[in-house]
């Protein structure tokens, strides 16, 4: 008989373990400790409890509105109220005094830099007197050097930069301030006639210089021509210092009154009233996330546990 042979007989006979040592072989296993499974469902609580924990937290961060919000442009905080029409009340009584009366001598050159703030109920109202400030500063020969405005919903807002006559300014502040009521107000006068006076003699003694230098027999052509162009530039100089005092520079501003915003008075529970809302609402998005994390972990703890039990129940059935 070959050794193939050999194998081949070993493996077809079937060898039964006698029934004393099957009994011996059941105890042993009875007995002896169970593996330590790798899976278990307190491990798989303890990893998806915390998983579903930070996807709660992560979810209610992202949902929970800010504590401010904007309305019409201004940044109100959550639970305020706004009474837009208490602080029109409030505009409209505020201050009515005349404007400030500006120094305008006629001899001397000066410098005025006004700037007057309006506020007005509504944004037509702010709309009408950038038209009004306008055919006002046309009128008393003046011009418009530059004009912003915006709106925001219900609040607007205007700017106006405007270049009027000084011996006409005094009157266009008092008609641009019948515009609306005036919150603000600065006036700021600088003498400019000292410097233009300085410039006269300058120039004049230059120009002295310059015909005492054509009068030589031989004019220096390089001294003259600089003489001529310093002469020059000082007079263009002096020009725009008289044409800048001529103009009186107004800045207007015109605006719709600022949301008043109410803080409300919470009692000494309120914190711990807020803190349990949101604790709610935690626990509603751990229940509502955690909870098919939690039950995927059990089916998957019990298929293990079923699929180790057949097999221990299929080794010890071989036996």
């Amino acid at each position: 008989m070959s050794q193939r042979d050999v194998v081949a007989e070993l493996r077809s006979a079937r060898v039964e373990a006698p029934p004393e040592l099957r009994a011996r072989v059941r105890l042993i296993a009875a007995a002896a400790e169970p593996p330590r499974r790798r899976v278990t469902w307190r491990r798989a609580l303890v990893v998806a409890l915390p998983v579903a924990a930070a996807v709660a937290a992560a979810a209610v961060v992202a949902t929970r509105p800010t504590h401010e919000h904007t309305v019409a442009g201004t940044a109100v905080e959550r639970g305020s109220v706004i009474l837009t029409p208490a602080a029109t009340a409030q505009a409209k009584s505020a201050s009515t005094t005349a404007p400030l009366a500006v120094p305008t001598p006629a001899n001397r050159a000066q410098n005025v830099d006004e700037t007057l703030s309006l506020q007005v109920d509504t944004p037509k109202e702010v709309s009408d007197g950038v038209k009004s400030a306008l055919r006002i500063t046309g009128s008393l020969g003046g011009y418009a050097k530059s004009v912003h405005a915006s709106t925001h919903g219900s609040s607007a807002s205007a700017s106006l930069v405007l270049k009027i006559p000084r011996a006409n300014v005094q009157a266009a502040v008092g008609r641009l301030s019948a515009l609306g009521t005036i919150v603000a107000e600065h006036v700021d006068v600088t003498d400019a006639q000292a410097g233009l006076n300085a410039t006269d003699r300058t120039i004049a003694r230059l120009q002295r210089q310059l015909r005492a230098l054509r009068a030589e027999p031989t004019p220096p052509t390089a001294q003259i021509v600089l003489l001529e162009r310093r002469i020059a530039g000082l007079q263009r100089a002096e020009a725009a210092a008289r044409l800048r005092a001529h103009y009186a520079t107004v800045s207007l501003q015109l605006a719709t009154p600022p949301i008043t915003v109410v803080k409300h008075e919470h009692g000494p529970l309120h914190g711990v009233v807020v803190a349990l809302k949101w604790l709610g609402v935690g626990a509603v998005y751990a229940l509502a996330i955690g909870g098919p994390i939690v039950l995927l972990a059990l089916l998957v703890w019990l298929a293990v546990r079923f699929f180790r039990r057949r097999r221990e129940d299929a080794l010890l059935s071989r036996s």
